[in-house]
């Protein structure tokens, strides 16, 4: 027993060592990666996703059809090329002898962005790059498709976020926002300033709550007899702190405005989606697709997957993506956490049965 407790003492000890290094290796690409450097500039990535839905329907019809109906489909295909071709010249004819351009005479085009939120809503500014492109060419009879997954964050930057889907709504192009794993809080505050909401029936939705959470050592460092000297101007400057005594002023005051950002957060919702009973759904619950729709939370319950390639029949698709190239530096840095904790994690384990076998 003596020695087992033993090793597994000098396995401790090597393990914090390991850890330890890894984290100053990590911290030193960090700390060159952090310095002040200019704005990173991105790109525009646009993919036409009805030539991808073509695609994967012609490689499965290579391998399930026979040749003579495979032939046939071919030809047949060619034929409708050749028409549409047609049809693309006699109307850029049509447009380039036309003063004005008609938009009613062209299909629906249908831009599609992903949103994947954290607590700080980071992706914020790759969507508003997104939507600044888009909007430069969408019309009215076009549609602005949002791919969200939130599970809501900072009150502020999800503010902000929201924001810029309310651009679209204010030049008059259909906002359709999809959920097919979760959008609570904050993710529900960007989806509501849909024209339609659809979810998946078994996708995360709601949460109109607010949740404030500080932790207190102050009894602690009393009883090693630390002083922790706090000094404001203004009587709310401070309400609640990590390191001070809280009062009971301070605590009510705290709680004073969480339930003004939660009423802010009501008011929000219901003039977006006035058709919610906003007193049932805003009590910091979730739903599921297949019961959000039943308190009007969503319109429908649908994947996105369903949703486009629906769509797809009738309308031009396009993915639109704004992408950041990450410095050198960071790309090493996260590169390096990532390989750190796998061998770590696998040093552990083969410690572990070294130990224990």
């Amino acid at each position: 027993m003596v020695e087992i407790i033993s090793q597994y003492g000098l396995f401790l000890a090597e393990s914090v060592t390991v850890l330890i290094v890894g984290l100053v290796l990590v911290s030193g690409v960090f700390s060159a990666a952090s310095r002040p450097k200019k704005e990173s500039k991105g790109q525009l990535d646009i993919r036409y996703l009805n030539d991808e839905y073509d695609d994967l329907k012609h490689a499965l019809e290579n391998h399930v059809l026979d040749k003579a109906h495979l032939k046939k489909l071919q030809k047949e295909q060619k034929k409708a090329d050749k028409k549409k071709e047609k049809g693309d010249k006699k109307s850029l004819k049509k447009i380039e002898s036309t003063e004005n351009v008609d938009s009613g005479n062209r299909k629906k085009r249908m831009y599609i962005l992903d949103f994947d939120g954290d607590v700080k809503a980071s992706g914020s500014l790759e969507l508003a790059k997104e939507i600044t492109a888009v909007l430069s060419m969408a019309e009215e009879q076009d549609e602005i498709v949002i791919r969200l997954e939130s599970p809501g964050g900072m009150v502020h930057a999800y503010g902000l976020t929201s924001s810029q889907l309310e651009r679209i709504k204010k030049q008059g192009v259909k906002l359709t926002v999809a959920v097919d794993h979760v959008a609570a809080s904050g993710g529900y505050m960007m989806a509501c300033l849909a024209n339609k909401i659809i979810a998946a029936p078994f996708a995360i939705v709601g949460s109109i709550g607010v949740v404030a959470q500080v932790p207190n050592i102050h009894r602690l460092l009393k009883k090693y007899d630390v002083d922790v000297e706090l000094l404001t101007a203004g009587e709310y400057k401070r309400t609640l702190s990590v390191l001070g005594e809280n009062t009971e002023k301070g605590k009510k005051k705290f709680v004073e405005e969480l339930e003004d950002t939660h009423l802010l957060f009501k008011e929000f919702v219901k003039g977006h989606r006035p058709q919610v009973d906003i007193d049932r759904i805003a009590t910091g619950e979730h739903w599921y697709g297949s019961r959000a729709v039943e308190l009007n939370l969503i319109d429908e319950v649908m994947t996105s997957d369903e949703y486009l390639t629906s769509a797809a029949k009738d309308a031009d698709l396009y993915a639109v993506s704004y992408e950041v190239k990450k410095p050198w530096n960071e790309k090493i840095g996260f590169g390096l956490e990532n390989t750190l904790v796998r061998v770590i994690e696998k040093w552990v384990y083969s410690r572990n049965r070294e130990l224990f076998k």
